[in-house]
């Protein structure tokens, strides 16, 4: 086990290389880079402005070379390519993430002043998920071919077919709007210091309900059709015909025999599932609902060529993804000791 996880670990290290190496490489042939937005901010008087308030555009001349150097100096580009890259694993070696080009603070601090809009809408997409996929899908497993299971897998499935934005929008157009029986922006009141404790639980939850019921929706259905088959699939095998003959409660056979096998598969991506909903960023959710999290972060830096975002954001996410997969694959073993990775 030890040499493996050692293996695993040592793995990580060409595989996060190679994922940088790959973004690093695309970002050089992507138009509109930081100096390219300087330049455009000069030429239209919106920016781009030098010591003393003065800008760099000179008309029909253009930008003032010198500035044009400076501004490359300032955002590393007057090194080569490979030293810029060099640079950047030294300081990620360092877990220094840097500092962003356009909003004047450093990465990890951009990352926690979103994460509360993730880890509230991952989290409890998460928990609500598994808390119906697993008992309905047992209860489909119990009931199969029976008209409860057929119902709700045509629930189900139309669910999974609704994609969560035009959820979104019809819940806001809906209960936000016509009803106005939700807010139609934030996490939270603008009076939400002065509340109470209670206060601020209700204002919470009261903000969160629509967005988080357009995630939900969508994302129990692969989880409840596994939890399905792999009962049905523990359901036949001879083990448990076995207890049924001893006479055992259908109550014992099912909880106590079956239930441990037929989640293996499910408990054994926990972990990465856990985890990964602290980092889960929905773009089209925030955008809709006007929440400023990891996924509205993302897309910013990508239109706006934020490069030491990107990167950051994506070694960070990158080992954060090969850790919990080391660990889900661990969780075979602790779930299954017949499990060998030899």
């Amino acid at each position: 086990m030890a040499a493996y996880i050692l293996k695993r670990l040592l793995l990580m290290i060409p595989t996060l290389f190679g994922v940088l190496l790959i973004t690093f490489v695309v970002t050089q042939f992507v138009p509109g880079g930081p100096v390219e937005q300087y330049m455009a901010e000069a030429r239209a008087g919106t920016g781009g402005g030098g010591e003393g308030g003065t800008f760099s555009y000179r008309g029909a001349q253009g930008v003032d070379p010198k500035r044009i150097e400076q501004i490359k100096a300032l955002y590393g580009f007057d090194k080569p390519p490979h030293e810029r890259f060099v640079q950047m694993l030294g300081q990620y070696a360092r877990f220094d993430l840097g500092t962003s080009f356009f909003q004047n603070k450093d990465v990890w601090t951009l990352i926690r002043e979103k994460l509360p809009v993730s880890i509230s809408l991952g989290l409890w997409t998460f928990f609500i998920s598994y808390l119906i996929a697993v008992p309905l899908g047992v209860a489909k497993a119990v009931r199969a071919g029976s008209r409860f299971d057929l119902l709700t897998t045509l629930i189900v499935l139309v669910g999974y077919a609704i994609h969560g934005f035009v959820l979104g929008v019809a819940l806001l157009v809906i209960f936000g709007g016509q009803l106005g029986w939700f807010p139609l922006r934030g996490l939270t009141s603008g009076n939400f210091a002065q509340l109470s404790v209670a206060g601020k639980i209700v204002d919470y939850l009261w903000h969160i309900a629509l967005p988080v019921t357009a995630m939900v929706v969508g994302s129990f259905a692969v989880t409840t059709m596994l939890t399905k088959n792999s009962f049905l699939e523990e359901i036949r095998k001879q083990y448990v015909l076995t207890a049924r003959a001893k006479g055992l409660d259908e109550r014992a056979v099912l909880w106590k025999h079956v239930f441990r096998n037929a989640l293996m598969p499910i408990i054994a991506g926990f972990p990465a599932a856990f985890l990964g909903a602290f980092f889960t960023g929905s773009l089209l959710i925030e955008t809709l609902f006007s929440l400023d999290g990891l996924g509205l972060l993302s897309f910013d830096s990508v239109m706006r060529r934020d490069y030491p975002v990107v990167l950051g954001t994506l070694y960070l996410f990158t080992l954060i993804g090969l850790l919990t997969k080391l660990m889900s694959d661990l969780m075979y073993v602790w779930v299954d000791p017949r499990v060998k990775f030899d």
